[in-house]
């Protein structure tokens, strides 16, 4: 069976006589028979992303936005679009990216979603076909204490961006939300829940996605959203101290710290690398039965925060070394059931946890170790953690 990741890296070991483009419509051209391994595959995948390798072939690459693409996931989902053939143009502000990030064959932009005469400019000139909005800042707990700035950056700038792709006719909004809309609903969580979000964080979350819903009925924009979890991987910033717990884990071990942990480390998280994630999204938009549809996406297994401090000590060939600070306000359980997206779309064998934090420890070494960048704006100091407190 060829598995998507297996398709989106196709053209690494080509000839310089084929493009990656003729080598995709090979590899295409191939599951037309009736081949046995490729009996699993969805149909309108395949045919989806077929066509636009043919398109890109001849010149007719769509153009399109991907917001936070000097950031972790952003980068990500921005070099599997060009591996696509797509024209990417990259929006970040670089306030948590880095320009180190983007990847190859981009045109970068330096400017905020919150920018609405950019965003006007730039839907102008490159008449976007897909826009990717990646760009928020995702510290579900900070979010409680910077209220005023989370609902700017992760509502108003969404806002923003919706409108233009309205105004222009966008063919798909893509939109990353986040399992924080759901609160602390049931486990394992599914698409047909109701949102119950607890933090502003992801409270912002769920007004876009509502908002697309509307901007869809009103004026007919198609959206695809996608509730990634506790993605992680190499790229990821491990310099901010309000999230991302594999990256706050690993900065400390090598700057010979404890980890440091919130409560008694029993909560449970199912970690997910961001190989499982950006690639799925990436090729959505090719993908028209995924439109206007919502998707869980990440990995099946939880770990307690215990557990992956464990596998994060394994990694760097250290004891366990670990101090436990008060509990902050936090769903304790939180992890989804990915049975729709795999509906949809090809998902690749998921890349366990040991292998995942070996791959994100060894970029985490090469790169060495970040000083905490520490929030100044903090707009609310009541309640906030001690650690937090400085």
């Amino acid at each position: 069976m060829l598995h998507l990741r297996q398709v989106i890296r196709l053209g690494k070991n080509q000839s310089n006589r084929e493009s990656p483009c003729r080598q995709k419509q090979a590899a295409y051209g191939e599951l037309s028979g009736d081949k046995p391994w490729a009996s699993g595959l969805p149909r309108h995948n395949l045919e989806g992303i077929r066509l636009h390798a043919m398109k890109a072939e001849i010149g007719f690459a769509e153009s399109v936005l991907v917001t936070g693409a000097a950031g972790f996931m952003g980068s990500h989902i921005a070099e599997y679009c060009r591996k696509l053939g797509m024209k990417v143009v990259g929006l970040d502000n670089l306030s948590g990216g880095f320009r180190e990030n983007l990847p190859p064959g981009i045109e970068f932009i330096e400017g905020s979603v919150l920018d609405h005469a950019l965003l006007e400019r730039l839907f102008r000139e490159h008449k976007f076909t897909y826009v990717y909005h990646l760009a928020a800042y995702a510290a579900e707990g900070l979010s409680h204490f910077i209220r005023r700035y989370n609902y700017q950056v992760n509502l108003l700038g969404s806002m923003n961006l919706i409108n233009e792709s309205v105004k222009n006719d966008v063919k798909c909004f893509v939109f990353t939300s986040s399992i924080a809309v759901y609160g602390a609903n049931q486990t394992p969580m599914t698409e047909d829940l109701t949102p119950m979000p607890e933090d502003p964080y992801g409270i912002s979350k769920y007004a876009v996605e509502l908002d697309l819903k509307a901007a869809h009925r009103m004026f007919g924009l198609p959206y695809i959203i996608f509730r990634p979890h506790n993605v992680y991987g190499e790229k990821q910033n491990i310099a901010d101290r309000y999230r991302n717990v594999v990256g706050i884990f690993m900065n400390q071990v090598m700057q010979g710290q404890p980890m440091a942990i919130f409560g008694d480390g029993t909560q449970t998280r199912a970690f997910s690398h961001i190989d499982d994630v950006a690639p799925i999204i990436a090729t959505a938009p090719l993908v028209e039965k995924a439109y206007n549809e919502t998707f869980n996406i990440g990995a099946d297994k939880p770990y307690s925060v215990n557990e992956l401090a464990q596998e994060i000590a394994n990694s760097f060939g250290v004891p366990l070394d670990v101090r436990f600070l008060p509990p902050r306000s936090e769903v304790q359980h939180a992890f989804c059931a990915h049975k729709k997206v795999s509906k949809f779309f090809e998902i690749p064998p998921p890349i366990n946890l040991s292998h995942g934090i070996q791959r994100m420890t060894n970029w985490a070494r090469e790169r060495g170790s970040t000083t905490p960048i520490i929030f100044r704006n903090i707009e609310v100091r009541k309640n906030l953690p001690p650690s937090w407190d400085i």
